[in-house]
């Protein structure tokens, strides 16, 4: 008896833990370098909105990366990746692309659009309500709404 209880205890240990480092591993993909040759693996699974700035210290970059670490919750809920460039001198290929001057905040569709290009730093407020106002979105909300209230039935 003493065996299966402390199988069931360390059971439970391994669950727990794998549930903390699947909720760390969350937090660390909503930021990622903005390293790969083209959005394609995001497609129809996460909004990339892409930071590309000539430096770190970058007043705009850091003012940017701080509007999204304070609300990174509105932006897991919208299926948001954040994408960073800070290395002009790499010339990535997305950089290479999407040609940059400075500071530049672009919010890419699910389904591989550029909606919209920002020259200066835009709060998550602003942000959300501009991913809450396309169609996709607008249909993921209708159908999480449905799923609701099949719920509550």
């Amino acid at each position: 008896m003493k065996f299966i209880l402390s199988a069931v205890f360390a059971g439970l240990i391994a669950v727990s833990a794998h549930a903390q480092e699947t909720a760390d591993a969350d937090i660390e993909t909503l930021f990622a370098p903005a390293d790969m040759a083209d959005l394609s693996q995001f497609k129809w699974k996460k909004r990339p909105i892409l930071v590309f700035a000539d430096s770190e210290a970058d007043p705009a970059f850091l003012e940017q990366m701080e509007y999204l670490s304070e609300r990174q919750d509105a932006l897991k809920e919208r299926d948001v990746i954040v994408l960073v460039d800070t290395d002009p001198a790499a010339r990535s290929p997305l950089r290479l692309l999407l040609r940059p001057r400075g500071f530049m905040l672009v919010l890419v569709g699910k389904d591989g659009g550029i909606k919209l290009r920002k020259p200066l730093p835009w709060d998550v407020r602003e942000i959300t309500r501009s991913i809450d106002k396309m169609p996709l979105r607008q249909r993921e909300i209708r159908e999480s709404n449905d799923g609701d209230s099949d719920f509550l039935d």
